[in-house]
């Protein structure tokens, strides 16, 4: 059973198009369809049934794709093992993340990322927006969120340490909150989804449900409007950090932190086996963000 075959048939069942799997791996789209017309004959089934509109994978290719990826996932590893790990991580990574964080803080650092393993190739794709890691084809996620699916496994890269944050003119002209309650007599930018915030209040937690006259979809919206004096918004640090440190931005409500379970994880689909070019991405950004991200150093 030849590997790029089976590599192939992985990235068909991610994108659903031969041409384009292909056009990923190097391939014309009629070599890449000679790949697959081997890789069915040497196994005696139909993996991937073909129409002039689309393509899709056959019962036998459902239930061949996670050996297919075992396989690839097996190879890789042996390759690092050689040599006491020193072969590259080699293809293409396919990263899914949001995408504030991914513009701010992971695109700025691919080239050195690209540098360090010139064997490596990046698919990345920004969206605010929960992905199916796995119908997806996606190798690894970067959310800021709290973490609740079970069916991936996560690792922390950095914290997200959330605070509020006012204009210098929205607060000259409306005055500034001095406890929670006064957050009532202003007007609050609401991200969708989010129109209560939980404060810390020495032992015990306090929410309150906010107005204001705009809700937005998008961390970076969301600061951009607060510094155009709208409103008193949610921010994370390092969405607003550089506003922060122009005074731009003014944190307000010191005395009372916000209550969040939310970080920065690097997720990926549950297996016994981590992939080297998975084990350099999230080893290499562990390396950028710790031990205090800069950030959170900037503002100091």
């Amino acid at each position: 059973m030849n590997i790029e075959h089976l590599k192939l048939f992985i990235r068909v069942a991610s994108t659903h198009n031969i041409s384009q799997a292909g056009k990923e791996l190097g391939l014309s789209a009629a070599v890449a369809s000679t790949y697959l017309n081997k890789l069915e004959r040497d196994l005696g089934v139909l993996l991937i049934q073909r129409s002039t509109r689309s393509v899709s994978l056959t019962p036998e290719g459902i239930s061949f794709l996670p050996h297919a990826e075992e396989v690839i996932q097996q190879v890789e590893l042996a390759r690092s093992s050689v040599g006491s790990g020193s072969v590259s991580p080699q293809g293409t990574l396919r990263i899914a993340a949001s995408a504030s964080f991914g513009r701010m803080h992971l695109v700025p650092k691919l080239d050195a990322f690209l540098t360090k393993y010139p064997d490596l190739s990046v698919d990345l794709r920004l969206s605010d927006s929960i992905i199916d890691l796995v119908e997806g084809g996606f190798d690894v996620a970067v959310r800021n969120s709290s973490l609740n699916d079970s069916s991936l496994i996560a690792r922390k890269l950095a914290p997200d340490r959330r605070i509020l944050c006012a204009s210098p003119d929205y607060l000259r002209e409306h005055g500034e909150p001095e406890s929670i309650e006064d957050l009532h007599n202003h007007s609050c930018i609401e991200l969708t989804g989010i129109d209560t915030w939980t404060f810390n209040v020495g032992t015990t937690k306090k929410t309150i449900k906010i107005k204001g006259v705009l809700r937005v979809d998008n961390g970076e919206t969301m600061r951009d409007a607060c510094v155009a004096g709208i409103g008193i918004s949610l921010c994370s640090v390092w969405c607003a950090y550089q506003e922060l440190r122009r005074g731009e931005l003014v944190q307000v409500l010191t005395d009372f932190p916000l209550q969040t379970a939310t970080d920065i994880w690097a997720l990926y689909p549950s297996s016994r086996l981590l992939a080297p070019k998975v084990r350099a991405f999230i080893d290499y950004y562990l390396d950028v963000f710790e031990p205090t991200p800069y950030w959170e150093t900037e503002l100091n």
